[in-house]
């Protein structure tokens, strides 16, 4: 049997950690940043987890990753 292929898109976009959460990058920090206060922009430099409610739906695009 073949190994099953993970979703590309979904492997660069999240990351496993090890307590078996996942993580993603938050969005709004890409560009137009100058209108944004620094208290916000400091804020969105952490890494944030997936909601509870998506996680299964991650967890099958990513098949070796749980």
């Amino acid at each position: 049997m073949p190994k099953m292929k993970s979703k590309r898109g979904a492997a660069k976009r999240f990351k496993v950690r090890g307590s078996g959460s996942i993580k993603r990058a938050g969005a709004y920090k890409r560009h137009i940043l100058t209108k944004k206060s620094t208290k916000r922009k400091r804020q969105m430099r952490r890494r944030s987890g997936v909601d509870q409610t998506n996680t299964a739906a991650i967890r099958s695009m990513l098949p070796y990753s749980s």
